[in-house]
């Protein structure tokens, strides 16, 4: 417990771009908002080199860029933007307690999670090197797959998500060879018949990768091996896709939050409110379909104005009872 409480009318946990959207909006509507950035300031998208696909940038930005263009403009209209994450929450009464840092202690009216998910990877040294590089490792077909136009491409996965990013790929590079650990799909039968049925899409079964190969800048290719026969292969690529799932970023909502079986919060159909009171989602933490930048900025303003709304009747109820 810390020796000093502070009250805000609005805190917003996360920053990347829905945590900056619903800043700029919250701090245009004077609800005077506190961002704290968490343990990734910027959140997935300082993790991309080139972002060529949300609206405004034609020439394209980087993700890094990006997200400090997001920061001024939100700390332009007020948004006060802090380091440090949440460590504890307590939605027990009308007004919401947050801990920071498992220090400071913050009493608000509002809050909005933006806290986003993380793309599973494989761990593998050489996978972490060319994606911190920026060398040709992604999470994201959709997001990256336009740089390997007429390229031949590694993707690994089993499930829907992954036949259909596969699919995705095989529309604009010459070859996807699908990497499966085991010896049959997960993913729904509708979706292995898809990439089952695409020409330029090779699978490989019981197939896991050895190791990322690179030149020291940029993948050129990738080792695999045959989890039966023990046999190893390297196939020319120069671009690696990792589509094994996303794990939300809401293990300490638990327990106070309605969430899906993978810990993706449960926003009520058509708003970003949640099932308690003055508490709203944004982004990818409530996202397990579309993942992208633009529909992140989309739901951080939905959540500013759901919570502005929110306020002002909590504010005009305060003003009849009185």
């Amino acid at each position: 417990m810390s020796d000093t409480i502070e009250r805000v009318k609005c805190l917003i946990i996360g920053s990347g771009p829905a945590g900056y959207t619903a800043a700029i909006y919250a701090s245009r509507a004077n609800m005077f908002p506190v961002l704290y950035q968490g343990m990734q300031p910027g959140g997935q998208l300082t993790t991309t080199n080139d972002v060529e696909n949300f609206p405004g940038y034609p020439d394209g930005i980087t993700g890094p860029e990006m997200m400090i263009e997001l920061q001024k403009q939100a700390q332009r209209f007020g948004t006060d933007v802090r380091d440090g994450w949440v460590t504890k929450v307590d939605f027990s009464g009308p007004v919401h307690k947050i801990w920071v840092n498992e220090t400071t202690e913050i009493h608000t009216d509002t809050i909005i999670i933006s806290t986003g998910a993380s793309a599973k990877y494989l761990g593998l040294e050489s996978e972490q090197k060319y994606l911190n590089l920026g060398g040709g490792v992604s999470a994201c077909a959709v997001c990256d797959g336009f740089f390997y136009r007429n390229q031949e491409v590694v993707i690994v996965g089993a499930g829907d998500s992954a036949c259909e990013e596969a699919h995705y790929l095989s529309k604009l590079c010459k070859k996807v060879t699908m990497l499966v650990r085991r010896d049959e799909f997960r993913a729904s039968k509708i979706m292995e018949a898809r990439v089952r049925n695409t020409e330029n899409i090779e699978i490989l079964f019981n197939t896991e990768t050895d190791e990322v190969l690179g030149d020291g800048q940029v993948v050129t290719g990738v080792r695999v091996k045959n989890n039966v026969t023990g046999a190893t292969d390297e196939i020319p690529a120069t671009g690696f896709f990792v589509a094994i799932g996303h794990k939300p970023n809401t293990d300490i909502f638990k327990g106070w939050l309605d969430m899906d079986e993978t810990g993706y919060i449960i926003n009520k159909a058509g708003t970003a409110h949640t099932n308690v009171p003055g508490v709203f989602v944004s982004g990818d933490a409530a996202d397990h379909v579309y993942r992208q930048a633009i529909t992140a900025a989309g739901t951080g303003c939905m959540a500013a104005l759901d919570a502005e709304r929110y306020l002002a009747a909590v504010e005009s109820e305060t003003t009849v009872a009185s």
